[in-house]
């Protein structure tokens, strides 16, 4: 049994049938030989700790790539953020030439797992799963571009492309729009980007997904004995929140790819919240009428317009106050939306073709209600776009995440198929 699943892990799946030129065979070939390779660099990035907040860590896995990508003829630097921001910075390696397209590859260094939580190591499960923190999530897709790029380098194919490899430090919780600022406008400079997060399985890509904004609701009301509650005192702070929140509910909460999620509330008598440590104190009694109330929450969509139709909704109900109670809503943008365009679609047919051409079937365009925020959607407005590039596996963001290592060698063949394609 094993010797088949390691045929297969190998091999590819050959026996369906190939569509592949000369040079695209060797390259296919040159991935299986430099797999173990492979393997063994991501468990010595995954056994790395680079939570966003560890510094440190970020940069020593950065580290590793940017001398792995200087052997492919990478010029390699790290762009450095404000102190302000405590975020590591980010690793850029560049390419110029000028055959094909201009190529803006996208992943990043950090993972959502702090030096606080237990270390997770790098773990074979058996032949085709192992686990570890940011295994697929997104080491993984970091590697697996390290490791398509490294067999063009074999096949001397990186020659006069242009290529940028852009890995962030902060994707799992950014320093805001100013640590996405070289980012974007360097994006600007190339005609595509591809978007390495983690794959959901060898037949989707990602063309469109959802932003991400914040926003908070402060409620203020008349305060006194509990007894007055309904009558000359008003409705107090409390009841005015679960009317805003329930109307919230009811009036945008079936609408598709719009979610609201209120993630803290807190009222009574007087409440206190520190934004740094995203902790309130609260104090209150039952017989007191809650004179304060905070919710704050998040809001996703995948369009600006219907990002913008929500908050006008959702101002509207505010607006609304019960008797004696007065409530207001600011909102923070976060993570832009990312339309899934015709332009994107064009990109998913090219991969599409690559998948056909290795006999591994169709690739389709995944619900973009599936996917969170990420990276690519900074520069979706100026570019076309395609994401879901990455390793597959599960359980992302918790101590289950899992790669899948059958699947893991084909997604290496078929980006380094793709990126051949696309620089000629």
């Amino acid at each position: 049994m094993k010797s088949i699943v390691l045929l297969l892990l190998l091999g590819g799946y050959s026996a369906l049938g190939q569509s592949l030129s000369k040079p695209e065979s060797a390259i296919v070939a040159t991935v299986k030989k430099q797999y173990p390779d492979t393997e063994a660099f991501l468990e010595k990035v995954v056994n790395i700790n680079s939570g966003t907040l560890n510094i440190e860590g970020v940069q020593t896995v950065g580290k590793l790539m940017s001398d792995e990508l200087d052997k492919l003829g990478f010029k390699t630097e790290w762009v450095k953020l404000p102190d302000s921001l405590n975020r590591a910075g980010h690793l850029v390696a560049t390419r110029q030439g000028k055959k094909g397209k201009k190529l803006f590859l996208i992943g990043h260094l950090d993972t959502v797992f702090e030096k606080s939580l237990p270390m997770e190591p790098f773990t074979r499960i058996n032949d085709t799963t192992a686990s570890g923190q940011g295994v697929n999530d997104m080491k993984g897709g970091d590697v697996l571009i390290l490791a398509a790029l490294k067999a063009l380098h074999t096949q001397k194919l990186l020659d006069d492309t242009s290529i940028t490899v852009y890995l962030t430090g902060d994707e799992e919780s950014a320093g805001g729009l100013e640590s996405r600022r070289d980012f974007i406008e360097r994006a600007k400079q190339h005609d595509l980007a591809l978007s390495f997060e983690s794959a959901q399985g060898l037949n989707t890509v990602t063309t469109g997904r959802r932003g991400a904004s914040g926003w908070t609701l402060n409620v203020k009301a008349r305060s006194g004995h509990s007894s007055r509650i309904f009558n000359d005192l008003g409705y107090g702070a409390i009841y005015e929140a679960t009317r805003i929140l329930n109307e919230f509910r009811r009036t945008l909460g079936q609408e598709q790819y719009l979610t609201f999620n209120p993630g803290l509330i807190v009222g009574g008598a007087e409440v206190r919240y520190d934004e740094k440590t995203a902790k309130a104190v609260v104090d209150g009694k039952t017989n007191i009428i809650a004179g304060t109330a905070l919710v704050k929450g998040d809001l996703r969509f995948l369009t600006e317009a219907q990002k913008e139709n929500a908050r006008t909704k959702m101002r509207e109900i505010v607006d609304k106050s019960l008797p004696l109670t007065k409530a207001t809503i600011s909102f923070v943008d976060g993570i832009p939306g990312m339309e899934p365009t015709a332009a994107n679609d064009e990109l998913r047919k090219q991969v599409d073709k690559v998948s056909r051409d290795m006999g591994l079937g169709p690739v389709q365009a995944n619900d973009p209600g599936s996917r969170g925020a990420g990276d690519v959607s900074f520069i979706a407005n100026y570019l076309p776009c395609l994401d879901g590039l990455g390793a597959s596996g599960s359980g992302a963001h918790s101590i289950e995440e899992v790669i899948n290592l059958k699947e893991y060698p084909l997604l290496i063949q078929r980006t380094a198929l793709l990126l051949y394609r696309l620089t000629r």
